[in-house]
């Protein structure tokens, strides 16, 4: 029979059981299906099909003469999606906090329609990744809204999302487009949470805006501004809904990602090396962790210094 002590310890787990159990299934199960994959060769899709090959599926993706120049490396066309992550992060992460910061100091002054603007730059994070690249493709290709409008005024039309230059321009400016009112949010909130009596302070010994702005608003910022690039470029990394609707990751392998490449790889094409794709996988996995302990340290620094404060 069971004690009153027992059932009370028992219950917190009737809650937590069907959780833990679609975790299992959904998270946890394919984590390690795909670690096992990472090991294995062939093309079968089953498990019990496919040889052991250790280390073999790594190897192959770091074999390269020169880590610089994806040509030299057995893959190339995995270390060619790798350096357009890392300038994609770089250009897209950037540009990101600096939109995000001006928009956020512009919506938080006194302005007509204040929280109509706030609704209108967090509207985009509400859209799908899928209906955002739809809608910039519609615009953005040879018949599209923006070329009919250069030519009203005479002008040629321009492949944007045929020339590699352009397309992964138009990349960069969809994905900071479609993301950016969740960082103007995050910065947002750090400027309302600076007393107002600093600026009164500053405005009684007659400092220049530019003044104000980069010996109060900055540094007071500077733990929100961390924050939102560490998240900025954990989300960057793993950019793949908007540029393969958009681009396709072409034209050639201009906007190819590491996302795509795990899915080409493992999925797309003819000859699919599931192996080679859970290796790729857990590469990228492996930044992602870093970039979150990144974070991590980031907020737990922030926490410190507000606890010191």
């Amino acid at each position: 029979m069971a004690t009153p002590g027992s059932s009370a310890r028992a219950t917190p787990w009737w809650f937590l059981g069907p959780n833990l159990l679609i975790f299992g299934v959904f998270t946890f199960l394919p984590i390690a299906i795909n670690l096992y994959y990472a090991f294995t060769g062939g093309v079968q899709l089953y498990p019990q099909d496919r040889p052991l090959v250790g280390l073999e599926n790594f190897a192959t993706l770091l074999d390269c003469g020169s880590y610089f120049d994806p040509s030299s490396c057995r893959k190339d066309i995995f270390w060619r999606a790798v350096w357009n992550t890392a300038r994609f992060a770089l250009i897209q992460v950037v540009l990101m906090l600096l939109f995000s910061l001006v928009t956020a100091l512009v919506l938080n002054r006194k302005i007509i329609g204040r929280g109509f603007w706030r609704g209108v730059y967090f509207y985009p994070v509400l859209l799908s990744p899928v209906v955002v690249a739809l809608v910039w493709k519609w615009i953005l290709q040879r018949e599209g809204v923006l070329n009919a409008g250069m030519a009203a005024f005479g002008a040629e039309p321009v492949l944007w999302l045929a020339e590699p230059g352009w397309a992964f321009a138009w990349v960069v400016f969809v994905s900071i487009w479609a993301h950016m009112g969740f960082y103007t949010l995050i910065l947002l909130a750090g400027l309302q949470a600076i007393p107002a009596d600093l600026y009164e302070a500053a405005q009684m010994d007659r400092a220049s805006p530019w003044r104000t702005l980069r010996r109060i608003t900055l540094p007071l910022l500077l733990p929100n501004l961390l924050v939102a690039g560490v998240l900025a470029a954990i989300r960057a990394v793993q950019i793949f809904d908007e540029v393969f609707v958009l681009t396709g990751g072409g034209p050639g392998s201009a906007t190819i990602f590491v996302v795509q490449f795990i899915y080409q790889t493992g999925f797309q094409e003819q000859v699919r090396l599931y192996g080679l794709a859970a290796a790729g996988s857990l590469l990228l996995a492996l930044a992602l962790v870093v970039l979150t302990l990144l974070q991590l340290r980031v907020t737990r620094a922030d926490e410190v210094g507000e606890r010191a404060r």
